[in-house]
């Protein structure tokens, strides 16, 4: 049975390594391109959005659009994506962005600057919706249809998957595709391997804490300085932990929440003192991946 639960994990039995070129915290920044990928019943959807966006307590509206929270989504595809990739630009930081099919059909400019970039692009599936009652056949297709639309438009097929809200499928679904990890877990610092259909298979985790979708969310963050303010108090502990055993630390960064102007500028102050720290290495997911599976297959 696949999603055997572990509570256990590594325990007192961490693994002993460095991260390559001798570091020891691993900080990925994952950057969710979703923007044109959510609930819309201009896309034949029965509901209008409600997640993660600006506009506190929308509901769903059956059969009828929110002008106002696709008003907040846009903002992200039009401004906030440029001003974030700008801005790992400016601080030299690699990341790996979860993107959404269907959302970047809508701007081809922004996926091409992406890869342009020297950035992972990870599906995100090819709609930001809960699979969670979606039958196999269908979020398979989707799956299918997702990783050929990204590859087509990026260049580059990814290697990487992250639904989000999954179903009990999404995992068996996603290594039959040949992919060669998820993120689809929480629940650890460090990467790990699970059986999945006979075979293992590697989890990197992800983080909904180190996340601005807290800005959209109760308890959340109130202030720019509320989340960075959260980071550093996460880098600071893992780089404390990881003198004796290394870790890794997940940024999540949506282009609507973190691309406004006041986050993205208390953002950069963090990143521009993140990456002078000489223990400390930004890399892509699939970096983290592939020194996974030579060092611990």
């Amino acid at each position: 049975m696949e999603h055997q639960r572990d509570y256990v994990g590594y325990g007192r039995r961490r693994p002993s390594f460095s991260w390559p070129g001798g570091k020891r915290l691993a900080v990925s920044v994952v950057v969710n391109y979703e923007e044109g990928g959510e609930s819309c019943v201009m896309d034949g959807d029965a509901f209008s959005e409600t997640l993660n966006s600006d506009v506190v307590g929308a509901s769903p509206r059956a059969g009828r659009r929110n002008l106002v929270v696709e008003s907040h989504y846009e903002y992200g595809s039009r401004v906030g994506h440029w001003r974030i990739l700008d801005l790992l630009a400016e601080c030299g930081i690699p990341a790996t962005y979860f993107a959404v099919s269907s959302a970047l059909e809508k701007n081809p400019e922004a996926a091409r600057s992406i890869v342009q970039a020297g950035h992972e692009v990870v599906s995100h599936g090819a709609r930001w919706i809960d699979y969670d009652m979606v039958d196999q056949e269908t979020e398979d297709a989707h799956i299918e249809r997702s990783l050929g639309v990204i590859e087509q438009l990026c260049g580059v097929r990814p290697v990487g998957w992250y639904t989000g809200r999954v179903s009990a499928n999404t995992r068996a679904l996603v290594q039959k595709h040949g992919l060669l990890y998820d993120s689809d877990a929480y629940n650890d610092d460090l990467p790990y391997w699970v059986p999945v259909n006979g075979r293992p298979h590697l989890v990197l985790p992800y983080s909904f804490d180190c996340n601005d979708m807290r800005f959209a969310s109760a308890p959340g963050f109130n202030t720019p300085d509320d989340f960075v303010g959260h980071l550093q108090r996460t880098l600071d502990c893992l780089r404390r932990e990881s003198r004796q055993t290394p870790k890794m630390m997940s940024i999540g960064l949506h282009l609507r929440l973190a691309g406004r102007p006041g986050r993205a500028d208390a953002l950069r102050d963090f990143l521009l003192r993140a990456v002078e720290l000489d223990d400390v290495w930004f890399c892509r997911r699939r970096e983290i991946a592939d020194f996974w599976r030579e060092r611990f297959s």
